[in-house]
Parts: structure tokens; C-alpha cells; sequence
């Protein structure tokens, strides 16, 4: 056995303790504390009952944490092997979805699986994330500047992102477009090269405005001016706004929120779950909310940072820049700074897929972090 040969051994044979170990044990104390206020915020939005929001969410984050730290013991170079298979298996799982799938409030976007609704969207934007690191692992910055071998990563980004509009999924198409493109600069790829490819997107904007439901152009129509159709497609954001704004500094009090359980606020346990706990906790219970969700960010980004294969750290700052957008388009909707697009806040507002999924992106987060040292071979069979 070569001297390189025991090194590699030594440096990447963990036992399952170490492993343990190596866990990022703040960042999984920083997720249950954002799930606890979660089960807080439902607990509120049921009425001051645990049904029927509250028990399921936490019975799913249980479930999920579990999820989480099994996937966080598996060899990222097993994980890193899976990546475009896994990218294959989400695309059909979109295809199917737009065959088969559940129809739900104009879109069709779930699936049924094992008895539970899923969205594949949210299965994707992992995968893609996986897909695009693996394809841009250990490249050299001589193919990183020929046009042609970013085509098959561009492709593969364009793709889910067409069959997503067709749901049609506006919000989640942006934001797996974003998450592509913040990979894709990671990578070292030019800004100019995302920038050319942002505008062409631009371009068929107008196009995939076309697809989109009535009640979706309304949300874009009524951006600028809600007041314009205040009963109808305004309605939601200026219901939010009002709440909102009557939390004032400290906020009304837990169950005491008037506008959410007098029923003015919409969707309170899903899509405008922060404007209700801002109205309960005021500004400062929003900003501790924020806070809280920020240090998550940091910590996913400090593992991307201290990883030493590239892999990994693609990985990492995807899975970080997807749970970010997650944060910004909810918090930004309900602010009425973006048009309300159905964006849930992760691990607090009411859901089950999007659940999972952000629990399961954490725990590839997570296998980072543990195997943050390995080494890949030189060859491509690695990934």
C-alpha cells in the first residue's frame, strides 16, 4: 500500500461516532429553534390549539430531523455519484406532475406519493444543485472559459425552469433560476456570461406571462397599485400590510393578533405566517425572526467556506442561496415588496413537502460538513 494510499485512509475513515462528531450540532440547535417558533406561530393560527396545524408540523420536523442526520453519515463522494440521477428522477417527476398531477388553486403542482401530497418542484432545486456541482467539480478554468461546455449546465438549469412555468409555479421558477445562476457564478463563470444569460431569459418573460393564470396576473397587475382592486387581487397584501403595521414595536401579544384570528389576514398558517407573528411580536419579534433565520444562512455558508472540495462547496452555497431566497421572497411578499407568488417561510409556516425538503437539503448540508476533508479521485467516475 502506497504512501498516498494510507493517507487517504487515514484522512477520510470515519467511524460513525466521529462522524457523530463532526456534525454541526449549532446549526441543528439554530433548525429546532426555527421549527419551535413554527409550532408556536401554527399553534396561534389553529386558535390556540395544537390541531390541526402545529401537532403535524411538528411530528413532520421529527421526522425530517431524523432524515436529516441519517443523510448527514453518508460519504459525500456517495452522494456527490447520485447527483444526476437524481436530477433525472426530479425532471420526471415534473413531467408527471404536469400528466397526472393534483390540481390545487389554478396550478397543477403536486403529486401523490405514499399516501402524502408532494411538489417536485422542491425536490429539484436539490437535485439541479447536486447536478451543477458535479458538473463543475475540479474543472479547470480553461473549460470554465469555453462557451461550450457551459451549454449541457445551462440546459440543465432551463429545463426544469420551463416545466415549472408550465404548472404554472412563477415563484419557484425564479427562484430555481436564481439558485442555478448563484452556482453557476460560484463556479467561477464570468458575470457577464450569467448576465447575457439573464437578459436572454428576460426576453421570453413576456412569453411565460402568457401561461400564467388569471389570478397570477392579477398578483402582477395589482403590484404597484393593490388599492386599485381592494376586495379582489389586492386584498391579500393589503391585509398583510395592515397587519403588518398594527404589531407596532412590541407587538399586540401572543393570540392576540386581530387581523389573523379575526380571519382578515389570508392563508395565515402558509404564505403570511411572518405577517402574523409581526402583528403578535410587533417589529422586534419580526427582527428577532430575522435574525434567527440569518444566523442559519451564515452557518450554511460557513460550511461551503471551510470545505475543501469543490463539490462540496458548490453544494453547500446552493443549498445556502435556495434556503436564503426561500426567506427573502416570503418575507419580501408579505411586505409587499414582490408580487405575492405562494412562497412558504421554511420550517415555519404549514407544509409537508416543503418541509422534507429543506430538512433533507440540510442534511446534505450537513454530510458537507462531516466529510469536509475527503478527497475525490482525479477521475470523473467520482461524480
Amino acid at each position: 500500500m502506497s504512501i498516498l494510499e494510507r493517507r487517504l485512509i487515514r484522512e477520510t475513515s470515519f467511524g460513525l461516532t466521529s462522524k457523530l462528531w463532526r456534525i454541526s450540532w449549532t446549526l441543528v440547535l439554530l433548525l429546532c429553534a426555527l421549527a419551535g417558533v413554527g409550532y408556536a406561530a401554527l399553534y396561534s393560527a389553529g386558535g390556540g390549539s395544537p390541531e390541526p396545524y402545529a401537532s403535524r408540523h411538528i411530528l413532520r420536523f421529527g421526522f425530517g430531523l431524523v432524515l436529516m442526520l441519517s443523510i448527514a453519515l453518508v460519504d459525500i463522494r456517495f452522494i456527490a455519484r447520485l447527483s444526476w440521477p437524481a436530477y433525472a428522477g426530479a425532471v420526471t417527476l415534473l413531467v408527471l406532475v404536469l400528466r397526472m398531477g393534483h390540481t390545487g388553486k389554478g396550478a397543477q403542482r403536486w403529486i401523490e406519493l405514499a399516501g402524502m401530497q408532494w411538489q417536485p418542484s422542491e425536490l429539484m432545486k436539490i437535485a439541479l444543485v447536486m447536478a451543477l456541482a458535479s458538473w463543475f467539480h475540479k474543472a479547470s478554468w480553461e473549460r470554465m472559459g469555453n462557451p461550450l461546455f457551459l451549454i449541457p449546465p445551462a440546459l440543465a438549469v432551463a429545463l426544469p425552469v420551463a416545466l415549472i412555468l408550465k404548472e404554472p409555479n412563477l415563484g419557484t421558477a425564479v427562484i430555481t433560476a436564481t439558485v442555478g445562476a448563484a452556482v453557476f457564478l460560484a463556479a467561477g463563470v464570468r458575470w457577464w456570461k450569467v448576465g447575457l444569460a439573464t437578459a436572454g431569459t428576460g426576453l421570453v418573460m413576456p412569453l411565460a406571462y402568457n401561461h400564467l393564470h388569471d389570478y397570477q396576473r392579477a398578483r402582477i397587475t395589482t403590484f404597484l397599485n393593490p388599492e386599485s382592486d381592494p376586495l379582489g387581487a389586492g386584498y391579500n397584501i393589503i391585509q398583510s400590510k395592515i397587519a403588518l403595521g398594527s404589531g407596532g414595536m412590541w407587538g399586540k401579544g401572543y393570540l392576540q393578533g386581530t387581523q389573523a384570528h379575526l380571519n382578515f389576514l389570508p392563508e395565515k398558517q402558509t404564505d403570511f405566517i411572518f405577517t402574523m407573528l409581526a402583528e403578535e411580536f410587533g417589529f422586534v419579534g419580526g427582527l428577532a425572526l430575522l435574525g434567527l433565520l440569518a444566523l442559519i444562512v451564515l452557518s450554511a455558508m460557513s460550511i461551503a467556506l471551510r470545505c475543501r472540495h469543490q463539490y462540496g462547496r458548490l453544494l453547500a452555497l446552493g443549498i445556502a442561496m435556495n434556503f436564503f431566497l426561500y426567506v427573502f421572497v416570503n418575507v419580501a411578499m408579505v411586505m409587499g415588496a414582490i408580487p405575492v407568488g405562494g412562497v412558504p417561510l421554511p420550517l415555519v409556516s404549514h407544509g409537508g413537502s416543503a418541509m422534507i425538503m429543506v430538512m433533507a437539503s440540510f442534511g446534505l448540508l450537513m454530510s458537507v460538513h462531516v466529510h469536509r476533508d475527503v478527497e475525490f479521485s482525479d477521475g470523473r467516475d467520482e461524480v
